[in-house]
Protein backbone atom coordinates (compact mmCIF):
# COMPACT_ATOMS: atom_id res chain seq x y z
CA UNK A 1 0.00 0.00 0.00
CA UNK A 2 1.10 3.58 -0.64
CA UNK A 3 1.51 6.36 1.89
CA UNK A 4 -2.06 7.55 1.38
CA UNK A 5 -3.73 4.22 2.15
CA UNK A 6 -2.40 3.71 5.72
CA UNK A 7 -2.96 7.40 6.47
CA UNK A 8 -6.57 7.17 5.35
CA UNK A 9 -7.14 4.01 7.36
CA UNK A 10 -5.57 5.54 10.47
CA UNK A 11 -7.72 8.66 9.97
CA UNK A 12 -10.85 6.54 10.38
CA UNK A 13 -9.68 4.09 13.04
CA UNK A 14 -7.53 6.40 15.19
CA UNK A 15 -8.80 9.94 14.66
CA UNK A 16 -12.53 9.47 14.06
CA UNK A 17 -13.32 6.27 15.98
CA UNK A 18 -10.80 6.26 18.85
CA UNK A 19 -9.84 9.88 19.50
CA UNK A 20 -13.01 11.74 18.54
CA UNK A 21 -15.49 8.88 19.04
CA UNK A 22 -17.41 10.19 16.05
CA UNK A 23 -20.98 9.04 15.56
CA UNK A 24 -21.79 6.33 12.98
CA UNK A 25 -23.57 9.01 10.94
CA UNK A 26 -20.41 11.16 10.78
CA UNK A 27 -18.22 8.19 9.91
CA UNK A 28 -20.61 7.14 7.14
CA UNK A 29 -20.59 10.66 5.68
CA UNK A 30 -16.79 10.85 5.68
CA UNK A 31 -16.57 7.34 4.22
CA UNK A 32 -18.84 8.24 1.31
CA UNK A 33 -16.77 11.35 0.59
CA UNK A 34 -13.53 9.37 0.49
CA UNK A 35 -15.01 6.72 -1.77
CA UNK A 36 -16.14 9.34 -4.25
CA UNK A 37 -12.78 11.10 -4.08
CA UNK A 38 -10.70 7.93 -4.56
CA UNK A 39 -12.77 6.79 -7.53
CA UNK A 40 -12.45 10.19 -9.15
CA UNK A 41 -8.71 10.34 -8.48
CA UNK A 42 -8.27 6.84 -9.88
CA UNK A 43 -9.99 7.85 -13.11
CA UNK A 44 -7.90 11.02 -13.40
CA UNK A 45 -4.51 9.45 -12.66
CA UNK A 46 -4.98 5.94 -14.03
CA UNK A 47 -3.84 4.46 -10.70
CA UNK A 48 -5.73 2.03 -8.52
CA UNK A 49 -7.08 3.68 -5.34
CA UNK A 50 -4.69 1.65 -3.14
CA UNK A 51 -1.72 2.90 -5.21
CA UNK A 52 -2.49 6.61 -4.87
CA UNK A 53 0.01 8.90 -3.12
CA UNK A 54 -0.77 12.07 -1.17
CA UNK A 55 0.90 14.10 -3.93
CA UNK A 56 -1.60 12.63 -6.42
CA UNK A 57 -4.45 14.27 -4.50
CA UNK A 58 -3.14 17.81 -4.77
CA UNK A 59 -5.12 21.06 -4.81
CA UNK A 60 -5.72 20.87 -8.56
CA UNK A 61 -7.24 17.40 -8.34
CA UNK A 62 -9.35 18.27 -5.29
CA UNK A 63 -10.64 21.39 -7.06
CA UNK A 64 -11.52 19.29 -10.11
CA UNK A 65 -13.29 16.79 -7.84
CA UNK A 66 -15.41 19.55 -6.28
CA UNK A 67 -16.34 20.79 -9.77
CA UNK A 68 -17.23 17.22 -10.72
CA UNK A 69 -19.61 17.03 -7.76
CA UNK A 70 -21.44 20.17 -8.81
CA UNK A 71 -21.52 19.85 -12.60
CA UNK A 72 -21.67 16.10 -13.20
CA UNK A 73 -23.26 14.72 -10.04
CA UNK A 74 -25.45 17.87 -9.74
CA UNK A 75 -24.74 18.32 -6.04
CA UNK A 76 -25.61 21.63 -4.42
CA UNK A 77 -22.99 24.06 -3.13
CA UNK A 78 -23.98 23.05 0.40
CA UNK A 79 -23.23 19.37 -0.34
CA UNK A 80 -19.98 20.38 -2.03
CA UNK A 81 -18.95 22.23 1.12
CA UNK A 82 -19.76 19.20 3.29
CA UNK A 83 -17.50 17.01 1.11
CA UNK A 84 -14.75 19.62 1.29
CA UNK A 85 -15.01 19.73 5.10
CA UNK A 86 -14.38 15.97 5.24
CA UNK A 87 -11.34 16.35 2.95
CA UNK A 88 -9.99 19.20 5.05
CA UNK A 89 -10.33 17.05 8.17
CA UNK A 90 -8.30 14.26 6.53
CA UNK A 91 -5.56 16.66 5.42
CA UNK A 92 -5.29 18.30 8.83
CA UNK A 93 -4.68 14.83 10.25
CA UNK A 94 -2.16 14.06 7.51
CA UNK A 95 -0.26 17.27 8.27
CA UNK A 96 0.80 15.93 11.68
CA UNK A 97 1.81 12.51 10.35
CA UNK A 98 3.59 13.63 7.17
CA UNK A 99 5.12 17.10 7.44
CA UNK A 100 7.19 16.32 4.35
CA UNK A 101 3.99 16.85 2.32
CA UNK A 102 3.25 20.18 4.01
CA UNK A 103 3.19 22.16 0.76
CA UNK A 104 0.57 19.93 -0.92
CA UNK A 105 -1.49 19.72 2.28
CA UNK A 106 -1.38 23.48 2.86
CA UNK A 107 -2.67 24.20 -0.64
CA UNK A 108 -5.57 21.77 -0.19
CA UNK A 109 -6.46 23.30 3.17
CA UNK A 110 -6.52 26.71 1.48
CA UNK A 111 -9.39 25.67 -0.85
CA UNK A 112 -12.33 27.80 0.36
CA UNK A 113 -15.94 26.83 0.86
CA UNK A 114 -18.40 28.18 -1.66
CA UNK A 115 -21.04 30.74 -0.80
CA UNK A 116 -24.59 29.87 -1.75
CA UNK A 117 -28.07 31.37 -1.80
CA UNK A 118 -30.24 30.51 1.18
CA UNK A 119 -33.71 29.62 -0.07
CA UNK A 120 -36.83 30.28 1.94
CA UNK A 121 -37.87 27.47 4.25
CA UNK A 122 -40.15 24.90 2.61
CA UNK A 123 -42.84 23.53 4.92
CA UNK A 124 -46.35 22.05 4.88
CA UNK A 125 -49.53 23.87 5.81
CA UNK A 126 -51.83 22.32 8.39
CA UNK A 127 -54.12 21.04 5.62
CA UNK A 128 -51.18 19.47 3.76
CA UNK A 129 -49.80 17.90 6.93
CA UNK A 130 -53.17 16.35 7.78
CA UNK A 131 -53.48 14.96 4.24
CA UNK A 132 -50.00 13.41 4.43
CA UNK A 133 -50.55 11.82 7.85
CA UNK A 134 -53.87 10.40 6.67
CA UNK A 135 -52.45 8.94 3.44
CA UNK A 136 -51.07 5.57 4.73
CA UNK A 137 -53.46 2.61 4.50
CA UNK A 138 -54.65 1.74 8.04
CA UNK A 139 -55.54 -1.76 6.84
CA UNK A 140 -51.89 -2.82 6.47
CA UNK A 141 -49.02 -3.19 8.96
CA UNK A 142 -46.76 -0.86 7.00
CA UNK A 143 -49.59 1.68 6.68
CA UNK A 144 -50.09 1.79 10.44
CA UNK A 145 -46.34 2.06 10.98
CA UNK A 146 -46.04 4.88 8.44
CA UNK A 147 -48.97 6.76 9.99
CA UNK A 148 -47.30 6.69 13.41
CA UNK A 149 -43.91 7.62 11.89
CA UNK A 150 -45.22 10.58 9.88
CA UNK A 151 -47.24 11.93 12.79
CA UNK A 152 -44.24 11.62 15.11
CA UNK A 153 -41.92 13.30 12.58
CA UNK A 154 -44.21 16.30 12.06
CA UNK A 155 -45.06 16.75 15.74
CA UNK A 156 -41.54 16.34 17.14
CA UNK A 157 -39.38 17.78 14.34
CA UNK A 158 -36.75 15.05 14.74
CA UNK A 159 -34.00 14.71 12.15
CA UNK A 160 -34.34 11.61 9.99
CA UNK A 161 -31.32 10.01 11.70
CA UNK A 162 -32.91 10.68 15.09
CA UNK A 163 -36.23 9.29 13.91
CA UNK A 164 -34.77 6.03 12.56
CA UNK A 165 -32.59 5.69 15.67
CA UNK A 166 -35.54 5.67 18.09
CA UNK A 167 -36.10 2.49 20.10
CA UNK A 168 -39.13 1.33 22.07
CA UNK A 169 -37.54 2.41 25.35
CA UNK A 170 -37.09 5.96 24.05
CA UNK A 171 -40.86 6.52 24.24
CA UNK A 172 -42.55 7.57 27.49
CA UNK A 173 -46.34 7.60 27.21
CA UNK A 174 -47.38 8.05 30.84
CA UNK A 175 -47.73 11.42 32.58
CA UNK A 176 -45.56 13.99 30.79
CA UNK A 177 -45.35 11.93 27.60
CA UNK A 178 -42.15 12.53 25.64
CA UNK A 179 -39.48 11.08 23.36
CA UNK A 180 -35.82 10.78 24.29
CA UNK A 181 -33.30 11.13 21.46
CA UNK A 182 -29.63 11.75 20.85
CA UNK A 183 -28.91 14.31 18.17
CA UNK A 184 -25.86 15.84 16.54
CA UNK A 185 -22.63 16.04 18.53
CA UNK A 186 -24.07 13.49 20.99
CA UNK A 187 -26.47 16.07 22.42
CA UNK A 188 -29.35 14.42 24.23
CA UNK A 189 -32.75 16.04 24.44
CA UNK A 190 -36.35 15.33 25.39
CA UNK A 191 -39.26 16.26 23.10
CA UNK A 192 -42.83 16.39 24.49
CA UNK A 193 -45.67 14.59 22.73
CA UNK A 194 -49.21 15.78 22.01
CA UNK A 195 -52.24 13.71 22.93
CA UNK A 196 -52.81 12.82 19.26
CA UNK A 197 -49.27 11.46 18.91
CA UNK A 198 -49.55 9.62 22.25
CA UNK A 199 -52.68 7.81 21.03
CA UNK A 200 -51.05 6.84 17.74
CA UNK A 201 -47.86 5.59 19.42
CA UNK A 202 -49.84 3.70 22.08
CA UNK A 203 -51.69 1.77 19.38
CA UNK A 204 -48.50 1.22 17.41
CA UNK A 205 -46.44 -0.01 20.39
CA UNK A 206 -49.19 -2.46 21.32
CA UNK A 207 -49.08 -3.92 17.82
CA UNK A 208 -45.33 -3.62 17.34
CA UNK A 209 -44.29 -5.51 20.51
CA UNK A 210 -40.65 -6.49 20.83
CA UNK A 211 -37.84 -5.75 23.27
CA UNK A 212 -36.94 -2.32 24.74
CA UNK A 213 -33.87 -1.91 22.49
CA UNK A 214 -35.75 -2.81 19.28
CA UNK A 215 -36.34 -0.03 16.69
CA UNK A 216 -39.52 1.95 17.24
CA UNK A 217 -40.21 2.01 13.49
CA UNK A 218 -38.75 -1.23 12.07
CA UNK A 219 -38.46 -2.36 8.48
CA UNK A 220 -40.22 -5.47 7.25
CA UNK A 221 -37.16 -7.45 8.35
CA UNK A 222 -37.20 -6.04 11.87
CA UNK A 223 -34.17 -3.75 11.64
CA UNK A 224 -34.21 0.05 11.70
CA UNK A 225 -35.40 1.90 8.62
CA UNK A 226 -32.71 3.45 6.45
CA UNK A 227 -32.69 7.11 5.44
CA UNK A 228 -33.57 6.11 1.87
CA UNK A 229 -36.49 4.00 3.10
CA UNK A 230 -37.93 6.96 5.03
CA UNK A 231 -37.59 9.27 2.03
CA UNK A 232 -39.20 6.62 -0.18
CA UNK A 233 -42.25 6.20 2.05
CA UNK A 234 -42.62 9.99 2.35
CA UNK A 235 -42.63 10.31 -1.45
CA UNK A 236 -45.11 7.46 -1.73
CA UNK A 237 -47.59 8.92 0.75
CA UNK A 238 -47.14 12.45 -0.59
CA UNK A 239 -48.27 11.23 -4.01
CA UNK A 240 -51.33 9.62 -2.40
CA UNK A 241 -52.13 12.71 -0.33
CA UNK A 242 -51.83 14.96 -3.40
CA UNK A 243 -54.99 13.40 -4.85
CA UNK A 244 -57.02 15.07 -2.09
CA UNK A 245 -54.67 18.02 -1.44
CA UNK A 246 -53.43 19.24 -4.87
CA UNK A 247 -51.09 21.86 -3.37
CA UNK A 248 -48.72 19.02 -2.46
CA UNK A 249 -48.00 18.60 -6.17
CA UNK A 250 -46.11 21.90 -6.09
CA UNK A 251 -43.85 20.91 -3.19
CA UNK A 252 -40.90 18.57 -2.82
CA UNK A 253 -41.62 16.87 0.51
CA UNK A 254 -38.67 15.34 2.37
CA UNK A 255 -37.99 14.29 5.95
CA UNK A 256 -36.38 17.69 6.55
CA UNK A 257 -39.50 19.45 5.26
CA UNK A 258 -41.45 17.66 8.01
CA UNK A 259 -38.91 19.07 10.49
CA UNK A 260 -39.44 22.54 9.02
CA UNK A 261 -43.20 22.03 9.37
CA UNK A 262 -42.85 21.42 13.09
CA UNK A 263 -40.71 24.55 13.51
CA UNK A 264 -43.14 26.75 11.56
CA UNK A 265 -46.12 25.38 13.54
CA UNK A 266 -44.38 26.34 16.79
CA UNK A 267 -43.40 29.75 15.42
CA UNK A 268 -46.93 30.51 14.25
CA UNK A 269 -48.14 29.62 17.76
CA UNK A 270 -45.94 32.44 19.13
CA UNK A 271 -43.35 30.09 20.64
CA UNK A 272 -40.02 31.94 20.99
CA UNK A 273 -37.08 31.01 18.79
CA UNK A 274 -35.10 30.15 21.94
CA UNK A 275 -37.57 27.40 22.83
CA UNK A 276 -37.74 26.21 19.22
CA UNK A 277 -33.93 25.95 19.12
CA UNK A 278 -34.01 23.76 22.22
CA UNK A 279 -36.88 21.71 20.76
CA UNK A 280 -35.08 21.04 17.48
CA UNK A 281 -31.63 20.59 18.99
CA UNK A 282 -30.07 23.56 17.19
CA UNK A 283 -26.62 24.41 18.50
CA UNK A 284 -27.10 28.11 17.73
CA UNK A 285 -30.29 30.16 17.87
CA UNK A 286 -29.27 31.91 14.62
CA UNK A 287 -30.17 28.69 12.78
CA UNK A 288 -33.71 28.90 14.15
CA UNK A 289 -34.14 32.55 13.18
CA UNK A 290 -34.12 31.47 9.54
CA UNK A 291 -37.70 30.29 10.01
CA UNK A 292 -38.79 33.88 10.60
CA UNK A 293 -38.41 34.50 6.86
CA UNK A 294 -40.64 31.59 5.89
CA UNK A 295 -44.10 32.82 6.84
CA UNK A 296 -45.50 36.06 5.45
CA UNK A 297 -48.21 36.09 8.13
CA UNK A 298 -45.61 36.78 10.81
CA UNK A 299 -44.42 39.82 8.87
CA UNK A 300 -48.01 40.91 8.27
CA UNK A 301 -48.68 40.93 12.01
CA UNK A 302 -45.58 43.07 12.51
CA UNK A 303 -46.79 45.43 9.79
CA UNK A 304 -50.20 45.74 11.46
CA UNK A 305 -48.54 46.75 14.73
CA UNK A 306 -46.43 49.47 13.13
CA UNK A 307 -49.08 51.29 11.07
CA UNK A 308 -48.43 55.06 10.93
CA UNK A 309 -50.85 57.28 12.91
CA UNK A 310 -54.07 58.05 11.11
CA UNK A 311 -53.87 55.02 8.76
CA UNK A 312 -55.57 51.67 8.78
CA UNK A 313 -53.31 48.70 9.62
CA UNK A 314 -52.55 46.20 6.89
CA UNK A 315 -51.23 46.24 3.34
CA UNK A 316 -52.66 48.45 0.61
CA UNK A 317 -55.56 46.95 -1.32
CA UNK A 318 -57.08 48.90 -4.23
CA UNK A 319 -60.83 49.50 -3.93
CA UNK A 320 -61.48 48.81 -7.59
CA UNK A 321 -59.39 47.08 -10.26
CA UNK A 322 -60.35 49.60 -12.95
CA UNK A 323 -59.50 52.60 -10.77
CA UNK A 324 -56.25 50.96 -9.78
CA UNK A 325 -55.40 50.50 -13.47
CA UNK A 326 -56.10 54.17 -14.20
CA UNK A 327 -54.11 55.32 -11.12
CA UNK A 328 -51.02 53.51 -12.38
CA UNK A 329 -51.10 54.77 -16.01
Amino acid sequence: MSLLAPTLQAFFTERLMSQREASPHTIAGYRDTMRLLLRFASQQTGKQPSKLEIDDLDAELITAFLAHLEHERHNTARTRNVRLAAIHSLYRYAAFRHPEHAEVIERVLAIPTKRFDRALVNYLTMQEARALVGAPDPGTWTGRRDHALLLTAIQTGLRVSELTGLTRQDVRLDTGAHLFCQGKRRKQRVVPLTSQTVKALTRWLKERGGEPHDPLFPSNRGGPLSRDAVEWLINKHTATAATTCPSLNTKRVTAHVLRHTNAMTLLQSDVSTTVIALWLGHEQEDTTRGYLHGDLRLKQRALDRTAPPGTRPGRYRPTDQLLDFLDHL
